[in-house]
């Protein structure tokens, strides 16, 4: 009787409910995009310049939706599961 009452009360639970892990899951991916976006541009040839690592794509959109990913995770972080949503 004892050990059942304790596998009752050790019963785990998730410490983020649904909506928190759907967040955190679209705020990784905005941060993956991020870095793909950033990388490339180099040159096979230490001799050539490539101007192409100063687009605009490397230097504003990439870092920016890296921030971006990094601002709905701790959205994510900081929303409370147990509060009842207004529907």
């Amino acid at each position: 009787m004892g050990e059942q009452k304790r596998k009752e009360e050790t019963k785990s639970e998730f410490i983020f409910g649904k909506k928190n892990y759907k967040f955190l899951f679209i705020g990784l991916a905005f941060i993956v995009i991020g870095f793909i976006l950033m990388a490339g541009g180099g040159s096979d040839d230490p001799n050539v310049f490539d101007e192409s690592i100063y687009s605009w794509r490397r230097i504003r959109l990439a870092p920016t939706l890296v921030l971006i990913g990094f601002g709905i995770q701790v959205y994510a972080i900081l929303l409370n599961p147990n509060k009842a949503s207004k529907k």
